[in-house]
């Protein structure tokens, strides 16, 4: 919802402070992965988002005993994945706005991708052990 409030409310270029000095609504156009890099391999970075997705959601399923930390990270990723692909596929780009000013715009799909990383990587920390995979 805010992504289509930013795109619709904020011309090509225009910035909004939304915390003056912190962050700002910017909408980006990025034809490429994070932070813009590969810009311009959109078809591929599309098909390459498209088969992480699968693998993660469906190659594993039923086979990963976890707790519910990692699930949810997984969840967080696979969300944040999900909804970048559907601009990709939607637009040709994903529509990033939110602007720190002191690193490159992202939206909030990345912001679940990351939490969701962290919230994964945190739970088979404490684990203590390589991912186990049931037979």
């Amino acid at each position: 919802m805010v992504k289509i409030l930013v795109v619709r409310l904020l011309p090509g270029g225009a910035s909004v402070a939304v915390i003056p000095g912190i962050l700002w609504l910017t909408p980006v156009r990025n034809t490429g992965v994070a932070f813009g890099l590969l810009a311009g391999l959109s078809p591929t970075v599309t098909v390459l988002a498209a088969l992480t997705l699968f693998f993660v959601l469906f190659y594993n399923k039923g086979r990963r005993s976890g707790s519910r930390m990692e699930r949810a990270g997984i969840a967080l990723m696979a969300g944040g994945a999900a909804g970048n692909l559907l601009d990709r596929i939607r637009l040709g780009f994903v529509v990033d706005y939110l602007d720190l000013r002191a690193w490159p715009v992202f939206n909030l799909a990345d912001v679940a991708i990351v939490l969701g990383a962290g919230a994964l990587a945190l739970a088979l920390a404490r684990e203590g052990r390589p991912p186990q995979f049931r037979r």
